[in-house]
C-alpha cells in the first residue's frame, strides 16, 4: 500500500512538471554500497575512512548545487579546497549531481578494486538518475544535472590527490625492535580467516614446497580467485601482518590544523617494574580481563569491527547514521549533511590518532601480559596491527559521537543493528553518547587496550570533532 502511494505522489508531481524533494534514500543507499565496499575489497580501518570522508564530499556538494537546497557550500572551509564549479546553463537537480559526482569519485578510488566494485558504484548512479527522471526531472536538467556532477567529482579528484595519500604509498617504516616499543602481535592462523570476503577464496600455491611471504600474503593477487596485478596499488588491502600505515598522520586533515592539534597526553614510560606507572596500567587491564563475562565478550565482539569481517570503526558509525536516516525521518539534505560531517571528522580522527600511535609506539596489553605473567593469555579477538596509544576505536568514536550529537540530537535512544548480519544481536543506547562509552569500554574488554588509551582516545577524538562543527558551516547560522 506504501508502495502504490509513493507511486501516485510521484506520478502526480511528474504530471504537474515538479519533481519532489529527494528520497533520503538516495543517501543511504550509498551509505549501504559503501559499507559493502569496505567489506569486499578488504579496506584497512583508514583508508576506508578516507575513502568514505572524500565520497560523502562529493554526495554532500551534489546535493548543495541544487536551488532548492540550504546546504552551503565546502567550498574555502577546508584545508586546500579552493572554488568548487557552479552549474553551467541553468538550474541542476541536486540528487543527479550528486550521483554522477559520487560515481566519478568512487570509480578513480576503487580504479584498483574489483571490477564488480565500479560496476556497482556506475550501476547505482545510473539507477539513482533514472529515478529522478520517473520522478519528473525533464531530460535536460538530467543532461546539465550529470555534466555538472561529472566536473564536480574530477575537481574534487584533483583536491584529493593532494593530500599526501600518495606520497606515504612510498615511504618505508623501519620498526625500532625495543623491548619498550610496539611489536605486531598476530599469527598466521588469525591471518588467513581475516583475508577471505565475499569475492574471495584461499588460493594456495601449487608447488607444496613454495613458501608464502606473509607479507605479500595479504595481497589480492594471492587470496583472491579474481588475480589482480602486484606493486604498487592506491588502494592498499589490509595486511594484519604489516604495521597498517605508519605514515597516516602526515596526511593533509579536513579541518583540523594537523595531526597534533588535538594530541592526548604522552602515555606512561614503558617499565616492567611493580609500582610503575605502566606496570599499573597494565594490571588494571589484566584484572579486568580475567573476570570477563559472556556480556562483556559479546561487547568486545559487536564492536570488534575488524576489517572484512565486520567492517571498521568508521563504517560502523556510518552503519548507525544511515540506520539513522529512516528512524529520525532524515530529510535528503539533512542525511548527506550527517554523512560529510561525520566522515570527515572520523578521517580526520584517523590523521590525529596515528600521528600519536607512531609517535609513542605503546606495546600492546598482550605483549606485557604474556612477558610479564601469563605466557599463554589470549585476547578475544586478534590484536589490530599498529601500536596500542591513543585508542583508534575510542577517537574515531569520540568525533563521531561529537558530530551526530550536534546534527542529529543525543537525547534519543536508538538500537544499533550494524552486526546483526553476522550474528551478534542488535544493541540498545539511551543515546550516542552511551554508545560512545560502551565503545571505548569494549576495547579493554576485548584485550587490545588500557584503560588510558581509550579515555584519552575518547578526549582526542571528541576534541577533533568539535574542531570540525566549529570550523565547517553547512547552513547559514549553524
Amino acid at each position: 500500500m506504501k508502495s502504490l502511494r509513493t507511486f501516485l505522489i510521484l506520478l502526480a508531481c511528474a504530471a504537474c512538471g515538479k519533481a519532489p524533494a529527494p528520497d533520503p534514500q538516495l543517501v543511504s543507499q550509498w551509505m549501504r554500497a559503501s559499507l559493502a565496499f569496505t567489506r569486499s575489497e578488504r579496506l584497512g580501518p583508514p583508508v576506508a575512512a578516507r575513502i568514505s570522508a572524500y565520497a560523502a564530499i562529493a554526495l554532500y556538494e551534489g546535493y548543495a548545487s541544487d536551488p532548492a537546497s540550504k546546504l552551503r557550500s565546502l567550498s574555502g572551509q577546508l584545508n586546500a579546497l579552493g572554488s568548487l564549479p557552479k552549474p553551467d546553463g541553468g538550474a541542476v537537480d541536486g540528487a543527479i549531481v550528486a550521483a554522477e559526482a559520487e560515481r566519478v569519485v568512487l570509480d578513480s578510488l576503487f580504479r584498483d578494486g574489483f571490477s564488480s566494485t565500479r560496476r556497482t558504484v556506475d550501476s547505482l548512479a545510473a539507477a539513482q538518475a533514472a529515478a529522478r527522471v520517473a520522478a519528473g526531472i525533464s531530460a535536460s536538467v538530467r543532461d546539465r544535472s550529470v555534466a555538472h556532477g561529472r566536473t564536480l567529482g574530477a575537481t574534487l579528484l584533483g583536491w584529493a590527490a593532494t593530500d599526501r595519500f600518495f606520497e606515504t604509498r612510498n615511504m618505508v617504516w623501519i620498526a625500532p625492535y625495543a623491548r619498550g616499543k610496539w611489536v605486531n602481535t598476530i599469527t598466521p592462523d588469525q591471518f588467513v580467516p581475516q583475508m577471505l570476503s565475499g569475492q574471495s577464496d584461499l588460493v594456495k600455491p601449487g608447488n607444496p614446497n613454495v613458501q608464502l611471504d606473509l607479507e605479500r600474503a595479504g595481497e589480492k593477487f594471492v587470496f583472491t580467485n579474481r588475480p589482480r596485478a602486484a606493486g604498487a596499488t592506491s588502494l592498499p588491502t589490509f595486511n594484519p601482518v604489516k604495521p597498517t600505515e605508519p605514515f597516516w598522520g602526515e596526511l593533509r586533515p579536513f579541518a583540523i590544523r594537523d595531526g597534533d592539534e588535538c594530541r592526548p597526553a604522552p602515555p606512561p614510560e614503558y617499565s616492567e617494574k611493580k609500582g610503575s606507572e605502566f606496570y599499573e596500567m597494565a594490571r588494571e587491564f589484566y584484572d579486568t580481563a580475567k573476570t570477563l563475562t559472556p556480556e562483556k565478550k559479546e561487547i568486545a565482539l559487536f564492536w570488534s569491527d575488524n576489517p572484512v569481517a565486520t567492517g571498521t570503526p568508521a563504517f560502523h558509525w556510518v552503519s548507525v547514521l544511515q540506520q539513522m536516516v529512516t528512524r529520525r525521518h532524515l530529510s535528503a539534505d539533512q542525511a548527506v549533511e550527517a554523512f560529510a560531517l561525520t566522515t570527515m571528522a572520523m578521517q580526520d580522527a584517523f590523521i590525529g590518532c596515528w600521528k600519536e600511535k607512531y609517535r609513542s609506539e605503546v606495546v600492546r596489553p598482550v605483549t606485557f601480559v604474556q612477558r610479564v605473567w601469563d605466557k599463554n593469555y589470549q585476547t578475544v579477538f586478534p590484536t589490530p596491527p599498529f601500536p596500542e596509544y591513543s585508542s583508534g576505536h575510542s577517537v574515531i568514536s569520540g568525533a563521531a559521537v561529537a558530530v551526530l550529537s550536534k546534527v542529529i540530537g543525543d537525547s534519543i535512544a536508538f538500537v544499533d543493528s550494524t552486526q546483526a548480519d553476522i550474528g551478534h544481536p542488535a544493541r540498545s543506547f539511551s543515546s550516542f553518547t552511551a554508545a560512545l562509552n560502551e565503545v571505548a569500554i569494549s576495547r579493554v574488554y576485548g584485550g587490545i587496550h588500557y584503560m588510558k588509551a581509550v579515555v584519552d582516545g575518547m578526549k582526542q577524538g571528541t576534541c577533533i570533532g568539535l574542531r570540525v562543527l566549529q570550523r565547517v558551516q553547512t547552513r547559514a547560522g549553524r
